[in-house]
């Protein structure tokens, strides 16, 4: 399996040399895996402000081992129409995304740490060569997902020299997120400091103290299922890291962080399709998303 991750990144590695430094997926020129081009994205981006991107970076993780999958590799790797997961999500923000913003006539995010473990890095190194430098770097993941976050954020600052004010953070499990969900919630962050995409909960939630009985009915109007672009001033988030820290707080995501200094996190609505890869059968379901979008 680990030979399908070497031709993925050969494939990535000819073309972004043929393209101006561009990494594009070859379905982008052969059309065949349900990836969106820009000039697919619809016409509800065009109806609202594109927020300058300028002073935005972008922290990809990657280093989990999905262990959920049952799969002879972490799930960031796995196929997706042809395409290993991981790299849906590169495509979008070094290449789609940007050319979004170019047409829009706003400044595109400049750099994309991408956290990986060391041990895939060399694979991958050939197409960070062919960027501009800084553009796309590398850094370690932690132990746990905020020591990730934590290496991803130190790196995005020393490479953007201190332009970059806020960190965009995304899960490399979640491939279908969509250009307009980023830039709305890129501009919900700009004007609040913090802000995270999410969907209202459909599910009944029901908390158990033991696991085996109901002890109440949480109201569902007032749930929330959150996804990834989390975007955070990185002033507040390193902050944050201090606070957690010292005080030796548990935090789940990265708007913990922010919640836990008392400061508000604007709520973006997302959408239900933003699913995380998790289990086989979400590999599925993604797949019948990206044909939807691919005929649509």
């Amino acid at each position: 399996m680990r030979s399908i991750i070497n031709l993925a990144v050969l494939a990535l590695y000819s073309l972004s040399t043929a393209n101006s430094f561009v990494l594009q997926p070859p379905s982008l020129h052969t059309g065949s895996s349900g990836i969106i081009s820009t000039s697919q994205v619809s016409s509800s981006a065009d109806d609202e402000s594109v927020p300058d991107m300028g002073n935005v970076g972008f922290v990809l993780l990657a280093g989990g081992t999905g262990s959920r999958m049952k799969a002879s590799m972490p799930k960031q790797y796995l196929p997706l129409r042809g395409v290993p997961v991981l790299h849906h999500s590169l495509d979008l923000f070094l290449n789609r995304l940007p050319e979004y913003c170019k047409i829009k006539g706003v400044a595109p995010p400049d750099h994309v740490v991408l956290v990986m473990d060391p041990s895939y890095q060399p694979e991958y190194q050939p197409i960070i060569d062919n960027y501009p430098e800084g553009k796309l770097s590398f850094a370690n993941p932690g132990v746990e997902r905020q020591g990730s976050v934590e290496n991803g954020l130190n790196k995005l600052v020393e490479v953007s020299g201190g332009k970059v004010t806020f960190a965009a953070i995304h899960d490399s499990a979640r491939p279908l997120v969509t250009i307009e969900e980023i830039c709305s919630v890129i501009g919900d962050a700009q004007e609040n400091g913090a802000a995270v995409l999410g969907v209202p909960c459909k599910a009944t939630i029901k908390e158990s103290e033991d696991g085996a009985f109901v002890q109440r009915t949480i109201p569902r109007a007032r749930l929330w299922e959150v996804h990834t672009p989390q975007v955070v001033n990185i002033d507040t988030l390193l902050r944050g890291f201090k606070k957690v820290e010292e005080e030796d707080l548990e935090v789940t995501d990265d708007v913990s962080i922010v919640e836990a200094l008392g400061e508000p996190v604007k709520l973006t609505r997302g959408e239900y399709t933003n699913l995380k890869i998790t289990t086989p059968e979400d590999m599925d379901v993604a797949e019948a998303i990206l044909e939807e979008r691919k005929s649509s």
